[in-house]
């Protein structure tokens, strides 16, 4: 195979990945929490804003470190056995390739969201938060893109009128996680 990469394939026939994207204070945070509530042992959250801010100390840039971070990080725990929940902004003209390869690899079921939260209903949930002290108003609207999905349908969109217990037992049962049973680790 000249000049191509081979697939490296990730994960089990059994493990599950989630991919959760949206804009800021859309609350992908809040479902992959409710997910590993309602889930327990055995599902691992890989959080852009964990890895990118916390772990590296790094700008949201293209071609960043935190993008390969972000895709070792999942394919390890998948090839650990673990359900993966990947969640974040994840601008797609950024993390979108990683993201289509990482799905294309994985063994199991992928299911991906876009939880859709208009900018007015943004900004009313960042006030709410502690971070509302450090990011500006003006800096949640330059960050803010209207329906940033990746490419050919390959996320379910979510609407701000979905409750989070909502949206946590849709996913749960979409994704098959509601009838696996967690894992003793």
């Amino acid at each position: 195979m000249v000049g191509s990469v081979a697939a490296v394939m990730v994960g089990s026939e059994d493990t599950r990945l989630v991919v959760l994207r949206g804009n800021s204070a859309s609350g992908k945070s809040s479902v992959a929490a409710g997910l590993r509530e309602r889930f327990g042992r055995g599902l691992a959250v890989v959080g852009q804003d964990n890895l990118r801010r916390i772990v590296l100390r790094e700008r949201d840039r293209p071609g960043a470190a935190n993008i390969g971070l972000i895709d070792l990080t999942a394919r390890y725990a998948l090839d650990a056995g673990y359900h993966v929940v990947v969640e974040g902004i994840l601008y797609a003209d950024r993390y979108g390739d990683m993201l289509v390869q990482l799905r294309a690899d994985h063994r199991g079921p992928t299911h991906g969201y876009y939880l859709n939260v208009p900018l007015d209903e943004t900004l009313a949930r960042h006030a709410t938060k502690p971070i509302a002290d450090d990011v500006s108003e003006a800096q949640l609207r330059d960050w803010y893109r209207p329906r940033d999905l990746l490419p050919d349908g390959l996320e379910t969109v979510i609407g701000a009128d979905s409750a989070l217990h909502e949206t946590v037992d849709r996913i749960l049962l979409e994704t098959g996680l509601a009838h696996l049973p967690a894992l003793d680790r």
